[in-house]
């Protein structure tokens, strides 16, 4: 895998680029949309790919409990288990493991928890996260750390950065021992933690650049803490990390979140918003975000948003969609994902063609100046 940058913004930080993996090209920046299980939630891989969809994530701990690797690496790997021929991500499961899980005890040697679903015993190391991501086969794969959550302590963060070091050091062997299981190559992103603490911060960097070949991804930032923390992080790790090497911000965000963080030099982006709220009837538009459960839309026979072209906005209204939900039908959990997918898809794009035209600052405050505040 290969990263090159297209082109730099002379006002920001923020900048073009494309990420070159065996399954095809991204450009940066770009949004990745969340697919837990091997699925989209309600969406096919053709309509992903009719959102311009070009990578999605999976991940480790719900794919190693089910259905099992076993299973996904008989199938010849996610990728074809799911019917998804581009890029793929898998988280490492760590997340999953401190925020799902029912844990029983962490050491340097791995997590020893029970499953959120039947209680099984499970101990997931450094190491079985490897296997475990050998065996899905993704593109890019991230090294297994412990997130703490955002109102840790100084202390609390400061183990888990001690922590992420010690296995990230295993991750590395481990994939130094063991090649990829298929006929395409895997790529490692280590993580960096430290919470919102500059010292952390910038210690877990120094201690994960040396493992970041093509990528190294922010952890622990859009778990609790205040936004205005998560923003100053962001800007430290832009100063520390390499500029040569696309930047993942981990669980971020809202539209809002990835323009300013664009801003700020971040590449890539992953998150629940766009499908999660989409399902529970929240839809996000260029001047905010519309909640299509009120009543105010039952006779309302206009579009989402009048600036969107997606399948959902060329051909329903936002009466039609309010009385999908009304109903509880899967259609309109289905036409609101492929919309906010559309949208924030859409957002990236535009991100990237007002850097290549250079106008990225100016275009960029008009957009959050027409958005509503809590968008």
């Amino acid at each position: 895998m290969n990263f090159n940058v297209l082109k730099k913004d002379v006002n920001s930080s923020a900048r073009t680029g494309i990420i070159k993996t065996d399954h095809g090209e991204i450009q940066t920046p770009i949004f990745i949309p969340i697919g837990t299980h091997g699925a989209v939630k309600t969406v096919t891989p053709a309509e992903l790919k009719s959102v311009k969809t070009q990578i999605i994530l999976g991940n480790t701990y719900h794919l190693y409990l089910r259905p099992g690797t076993e299973l996904i690496n008989a199938a010849g790997g996610l990728h074809n288990f799911m019917g998804w021929d581009l890029p793929i991500l898998t988280d490492s499961g760590g997340f999953q493991v401190f925020s799902l899980a029912r844990l029983n005890k962490i050491t340097d040697e791995g997590v020893e928890f029970q499953s959120h679903l039947d209680g099984s015993r499970h101990f997931l190391t450094p190491e079985k996260s490897m296997e475990i991501q050998r065996n899905l086969g993704a593109d890019i794969i991230m090294a297994f750390d412990e997130c703490p959550p955002g109102d840790a302590d100084i202390v609390t963060i400061g183990n888990a950065v001690k922590r992420t070091k010690i296995w990230i050091d295993k991750c590395q062997r481990y994939l130094g021992e063991n090649p990829s299981v298929y006929n395409w190559k895997q790529t490692m992103f280590p993580i960096v933690q430290g919470g919102v603490f500059p010292e952390l911060r910038k210690l877990s960097a120094e201690e994960m650049i040396p493992f970041a070949k093509c990528g190294i991804a922010i952890g622990g930032l859009a778990v609790g803490e205040e936004k205005s923390a998560m923003f100053k992080m962001i800007e430290l790790m832009d100063e520390l990390l390499p500029k040569d090497q696309p930047r993942y911000l981990m669980g971020v965000g809202t539209p809002t979140d990835l323009i300013q963080a664009v801003r700020r030099g971040v590449d890539m982006f992953d998150c629940v918003i766009p499908t999660r709220n989409g399902r529970n009837g929240q839809l996000f538009t260029s001047f905010g975000k519309v909640n299509i459960r009120n009543k105010k839309y039952k006779f309302d026979f206009n579009q989402i948003d009048g600036n969107c072209n997606c399948e959902t906005c060329s051909n329903f209204t936002r009466s039609y969609i309010r009385h999908l939900f009304n109903i509880n039908e899967v259609l309109g959990l289905r036409l609101a994902t492929i919309h906010n997918l559309h949208y924030y898809l859409n957002l990236m794009e535009l991100m990237r063609s007002h850097i290549q035209e250079g106008d990225f600052q100016n275009w960029s405050q008009n957009y959050l100046n027409n958005l509503t505040k809590d968008s």
